[in-house]
């Protein structure tokens, strides 16, 4: 076969070198048609949008082309011509046809027809070979390259924080443990106490729940950091929403109050919608056609309205006043209570109509590190609250007073002798500053209009499942 530089399927697709011969690789996607021609629909992963081989049977021959068949891998050279059929401007008359690799249609599990979620899920490996998983993956990397241009462009610094940690920093219980020592002979100590003097670090150790406190401690030197990397939390929640394994944004800034804050975070998540609608229009499309038809109506709502900024002990008046009208909740609604994500989306999506930012929690159910109110009674804490998600974005104004922090941490049970260096920003040098978290595959639930947070993320990571 004529060695010939490859185009990848995007860019042969905006071609108009017509008469041009050209060479192109990917996988079939269906090949149709009669005993003098076929048309292959072949796509290489650059796009969603194939490309149409014509394939001259009798000159390449009926036999040889019979491995050419959903799944088949090919490299082809043709001739770049305007197409006569709708729906693309370009197609490919074949002129070489080399086989690299075929797919037995009788084994491989992707054949022309729609498969569920969950059957793809059984073949993670297999299942960006999809156009809906393909759409997914490239708006994924789309939207780790907004959310780094977007922090850059603003003067932050990209800051590594550990992914094996000593420190709990959302309170005890829902961490993996890391160890080198023999599970089948633990050696312990007379109140029956593992003893850690064998292991790797000497200590108990726990794969992340969050960088946060390490990026507080960037932020008091460097004035404004992110971090974005994997998170773990071995909580047994089997839900839509929930992953044992996902990759978390979290900026910290120094002299930031609440209200800065709160800008930060809207601004952000319209920088990185803005991003999607713009640079991943034909994916977006395809979900908002075959998956949920308000996609892109929901997106560009997000970037047209301001978000409500709303304290707590209005959201609980809100919701209590909905129940006295007969509205039906599943779980109760009082002050103190730590609103469920059905109370969350009816505040967006029945009450205000757009993304809400409920601030001034009960410090009891909040983390012992947030600012504490005057009131006595409430911290400056602040969740952003989306559509058809709930909760997106947690964050807060940071305790910036030693006495007030290390009272907090006591009081809630943090071991203090743990997290002595993280108060010695407290000591030495103290500045008001705040930060919050985003789920990344949160985000890509509202880009993508997915329903199931295992469907953006390439192999997720559940309760009794971490296949692949």
């Amino acid at each position: 076969m004529e060695t010939i530089t490859r185009t990848k399927i995007v860019d042969v697709l905006k071609s108009v070198a017509f008469g041009s011969t050209v060479n192109v690789k990917g996988w079939v996607r269906t090949r149709r048609g009669s005993k003098q021609v076929n048309f292959i629909a072949l796509n290489d992963g650059s796009t969603i949008n194939n490309v149409q081989i014509v394939v001259d049977v009798e000159k390449l021959g009926e036999e040889y082309l019979k491995p050419v068949t959903t799944g088949a891998c090919i490299s082809v050279n043709g001739i770049l011509v305007e197409s006569q059929g709708k729906g693309q401007n370009v197609e490919i008359q074949a002129t070489e046809i080399q086989i690299y690799g075929s797919a037995d249609p009788a084994t491989y599990p992707l054949q022309k027809k729609g498969h569920s979620l969950e059957f793809l899920r059984e073949i993670a490996h297999l299942r960006p070979r999809t156009n809906t998983f393909g759409a997914v993956f490239r708006i994924r990397h789309n939207m780790a390259i907004a959310i780094h241009k977007f922090f850059h462009e603003r003067g932050f610094f990209y800051f590594h924080t550990p992914i094996i940690t000593a420190s709990d920093c959302e309170g005890a219980g829902q961490m993996f443990q890391v160890t080198t020592m023999n599970l089948y002979d633990l050696k312990k100590d007379e109140n029956g106490s593992i003893i850690y003097d064998n292991d790797f670090f000497g200590k108990q150790a726990s794969l992340t729940v969050s960088g946060q406190l390490e990026g507080e401690l960037a932020a008091m030197a460097l004035g404004a950091i992110y971090t974005f990397g994997p998170t773990f939390r071995a909580e047994n929640s089997n839900t839509p929403r929930h992953l044992a394994e996902f990759w978390m944004i979290e900026p910290e800034v120094a002299f930031n109050e609440i209200a800065e804050n709160m800008q930060l975070a809207e601004d952000f998540i319209k920088y990185c919608v803005q991003w999607a609608l713009d640079n991943c229009h034909d994916d977006i499309q395809f979900l908002n056609d075959m998956f949920d038809k308000g996609l892109i109506e929901r997106l560009e709502g997000v970037l047209k309205e301001t978000f409500v900024r709303l304290p707590y002990t209005e959201g609980v008046k809100i919701l209590e006043e909905a129940v006295a009208k007969g509205h039906k909740f599943e779980f109760p609604v009082y002050w103190g209570v730590d609103l469920a994500s059905e109370h969350e989306r009816y505040l967006v999506e029945e009450h205000f109509k757009r993304p809400v930012i409920l601030t001034d929690y009960p410090k009891e159910i909040k983390a012992f590190y947030m600012k504490q109110n005057e009131d006595g009674k409430t911290v400056r804490a602040m969740d952003v609250l989306f559509p058809k998600i709930g909760e997106i974005i947690g964050g807060s104004q940071r305790e910036e007073d030693f006495e007030k922090l290390r009272t907090r941490a006591e009081e809630m049970g943090v071991p203090v002798k743990d997290i002595w260096w993280y108060l010695d920003t407290r000591r030495f040098g103290t500045a008001p500053h705040s930060g919050f978290g985003l789920g990344f595959e949160r985000l890509l639930l509202f880009v993508t209009g997915m329903a199931n947070i295992r469907d953006v993320i390439p192999f997720p990571r559940t309760p009794k499942t971490a296949d692949f």
